[in-house]
């Protein structure tokens, strides 16, 4: 059995100088939140000196990897020059002329440094174009910790029906009033969304999603979903918005919006772009991102569009461009080999286990349901059960988000794949066991 001693005592020190001992609460988790080391393709060392097959990605931006040697020497050219000017240089124009190459919705680029913050500055847009005030956006999504999107994110209680879900504040120190600022609705249903329209004429500014459901399930949009979602915006004059700070540079090297052929009115990106250095991106309409000079749109960001970040965003776009996209190829043909054997496997060890998503990101679910459409289906997932997969993964070196989910990167092979299927073999073996039908036994009693 593993020993985590060491990450134990780096815990215990940091809990007396750091918040909670962790910089982010959501790295909290069992049996100890994991000090690492070293990282080295799709693998990970603790302090403890274990090595790990790595899913988490850094919770996503490491699509090429740890230390990826075009992305050190962009790194390393980049920390010889200033780490920032707060002003303008030639990388700023090279990786914007990238994701416009790459991305159909970016007749304009903007750059801060989180995904939180780009989602505060297309509300404002969206706001300022419409002469509107309400984002509409859906259960489980999540847009960043910010009060005006922080809402119905991960509600258990009181969540209203399904066709008028209420909104809920996602923290105690919200404003009240936030609620007032936003609907929700929830996702994969047309027939919901197009009656908040008509309930609410002429006051929808945006209507905001994640295209795949990355952070409650990786659920996939039903097809001819966001078709029909951007079709509504268009009828109603309302701007539709992707948050793509998942799906970005990780679905495929245009997004989701390329993927499934809808093109946003805008689209916030983050977390791939720049291969696990902080960036985030704005594109979107012309018209609409232009309003940032001249026309009373505030923004700004002392790092924005800093050089170090730049400097290696522009080697990872160069890197996942390369040979007509084959990097992300790789991590989506990788990853579907991974969901389809995790599904075989848990059949064949009788187990309620459904995978969603697609090859470069998915969530492994512990669930009597076929089908999971939106965030409300998840809730039946078995938490209890997953926590046991989640742990005896660790213990065989497995890194695996909290929630069950899976980031493949461009550099996990099939060696790592078949060494992956067969801890997942030997955990799902642990989990029909004695011990969790006697626990079955005794919730049915109770």
């Amino acid at each position: 059995m593993r020993t985590f001693d060491r990450s134990r005592a780096l815990l215990e020190r940091a809990r007396r100088s750091l918040a909670g001992g962790v910089s982010s609460p959501v790295r909290g988790t069992a049996p100890v939140p994991l000090y690492f080391t070293r990282g080295v393709g799709p693998r990970l060392q603790d302090a403890d000196g274990h090595w790990y097959i790595d899913y988490a990605a850094a919770w996503g931006p490491v699509i090429l990897g740890y230390s990826h040697p075009a992305l050190v020497a962009a790194a390393h050219r980049a920390a010889e020059r200033p780490f920032t000017y707060g002003a303008q240089h030639e990388l700023e124009i090279s990786v914007a002329e990238r994701v416009q190459a790459a991305v159909p919705s970016a007749e304009r680029v903007a750059f801060s440094s989180s995904g939180s913050e780009v989602v505060q500055l297309v509300h404002r847009l969206a706001r300022a174009f419409t002469r509107r005030t309400l984002v509409l956006k859906f259960e489980g999504h999540y847009h960043g910790w910010i009060d005006g999107a922080l809402v119905s994110y991960h509600p258990r209680e009181g969540l209203g029906p399904r066709e008028a879900p209420n909104v809920i504040p996602g923290s105690f120190g919200q404003v009240p009033n936030v609620v007032e600022n936003v609907l929700v609705a929830p996702w994969n249903d047309l027939g919901v969304l197009e009656s908040l329209f008509r309930a609410h004429p002429d006051r929808i500014a945006a209507v905001m999603m994640e295209p795949v459901l990355c952070n409650s399930g990786c659920l996939m949009p039903v097809p001819g979903y966001l078709e029909g979602v951007r079709d509504l915006c268009r009828r109603h004059g309302a701007l539709f918005i992707m948050d793509e700070v998942i799906t970005g540079f990780r679905i495929a090297l245009g997004g989701a919006q390329a993927h499934f052929g809808v093109t946003p009115d805008l689209s916030t990106f983050g977390k791939a772009v720049a291969g696990g250095a902080p960036l985030s991106v704005v594109a979107g309409r012309r018209e609409i991102l232009e309003q940032l000079h001249g026309a009373g749109v505030a923004f700004g960001g002392t790092f924005n569009g800093n050089p170090l970040s730049l400097a290696i965003a522009d080697a990872t776009l160069e890197e996942l461009a390369r040979d007509g996209g084959a990097a992300l190829v790789q991590a989506n043909r990788a990853g579907q080999s991974l969901m389809e054997g995790i599904g075989d496997l848990g059949r064949r060890h009788g187990l309620p286990v459904l995978v969603t998503g697609f090859g470069a990101a998915f969530t492994v679910h512990f669930t009597r349901r076929t089908e999971l459409r939106d965030y409300r289906d998840t809730l039946d997932d078995d938490a209890e059960l997953l926590d046991r997969f989640l742990r005896g993964a660790l213990e065989e070196g497995l890194h695996v988000l909290p929630d069950g989910r899976f980031y493949v990167s461009a550099v996990h092979t099939a060696a790592e794949v078949d060494e992956t299927l067969g801890i997942v073999d030997r955990v799902f073996a642990t989990l029909g066991t004695p011990a969790r039908r006697a626990d079955r036994a005794t919730a049915t009693r109770l």
